[in-house]
């Protein structure tokens, strides 16, 4: 289990920033400026692609009126209508029938489903204070994107992760593997590309919330554009119709009913011969939340994710 400590950070600016352009140096086109702080307030699903496999989806589904709950532990939550229901938000329980599982990585999917119906919970590495891994951390709420000529840093939400990509480089002929990987960018017009391999198998590795694994040999690709309100407001409808909306967030991140401006939307790729039958895509639809950036601090518990004592470091007597 994890203890979270929330703080309002002063030193942050607000969410709702404008968006702008920069200007580009000589000879070269103009960079789309994705600084500043984004939310999807959403969970626990990444949206389907528009077509072609997409990712697991959870196969407990509740009614809308049941799914006015809390999720994930403190945030009022709505949801849209669907026919299918939307996503259990007290449930996890992946599809493992879904045709991208190889045999061995559809019954750990099941197995993670088996406990999650039995409201056993499960150690994930939001759950651990471990790193996330990619795609694993885009399950954070809240994320800011940092711009400079050579780098762009990612943060995220939840205990401040922090991703570094490297501007119009190779990745090195030998990958050390780390918990995020070697992410490497460009970009393509109006669209930051970034590509990312090594990511580091820790005790607790997989993709998503479902329990999903990834070997080594996880590959992903991520695709970041800006896209005008409307268009914002299109791809919320196409992707999340079945997936819990939180009004607001532990992070303390809420929807903002008077922001008319661009969206983000992120479009990503996953390859892992080891564990998937095929390439699969998914895509997460941001906005400008209220809010500013929080301090919210996973701290490790005297209790593991199933409430048996853990054996931590101490001391018998103080040292000081």
């Amino acid at each position: 289990m994890r203890t979270v400590i929330i703080a309002a950070s002063a030193a942050a600016a607000l969410c709702s920033s404008p968006t702008f352009t920069q200007q580009p140096s000589e000879g070269s086109a103009s960079i789309p400026d994705f600084s500043g702080v984004w939310a999807h307030l959403t969970w626990p699903d990444f949206e389907p692609p528009l077509t072609g496999a997409g990712p697991v989806r959870n196969l407990s589904r509740v009614t809308i009126d049941v799914a006015r709950t809390l999720a994930p532990s403190n945030g009022a939550a709505t949801a849209r209508a669907s026919p299918k229901g939307v996503s259990n938000v007290s449930e996890l329980v992946g599809d493992f029938t879904n045709p991208i599982l190889k045999p061995e990585a559809a019954e750990v999917v099941k197995q993670h489903g088996e406990l999650s119906k039995k409201k056993l919970p499960y150690p994930t590495p939001s759950n651990q204070c471990w790193p996330g891994g990619v795609p694993f951390v885009f399950w954070n709420i809240g994320i800011q994107i940092l711009q400079q000529k050579d780098e762009v840093t990612i943060l995220y939400a939840n205990d401040n992760e922090v991703r570094h990509v490297y501007m119009n480089r190779a990745h090195p002929a030998t990958v050390t593997p780390s918990w995020y990987g070697d992410s490497v960018g460009h970009y393509e017009g109006d669209t930051l590309v970034i590509d990312t391999v090594g990511i580091k198998v820790g005790p607790f590795a997989m993709v998503d919330m479902f329990g999903t694994p990834h070997t080594e040999a996880l590959h992903v690709v991520e695709r970041y554009r800006l896209l005008d309100y409307e268009s914002t407001n299109e791809s919320e409808d196409l992707g999340q119709n079945e997936i819990i909306h939180i009004l607001v967030s532990d992070q303390g991140f809420a929807r903002n009913p008077n922001y008319k401006g661009p969206g983000l939307l992120l479009e990503f790729t996953v390859e892992d011969p080891g564990v998937f039958t095929t390439s699969w895509s998914a895509r997460i639809t941001y906005r400008r939340p209220l809010g500013s950036w929080p301090e919210f601090v996973c701290a490790e518990s005297t209790r593991d994710y199933v409430g048996r004592t853990i054996d931590l470091p101490h001391a018998d007597k103080p040292d000081f």
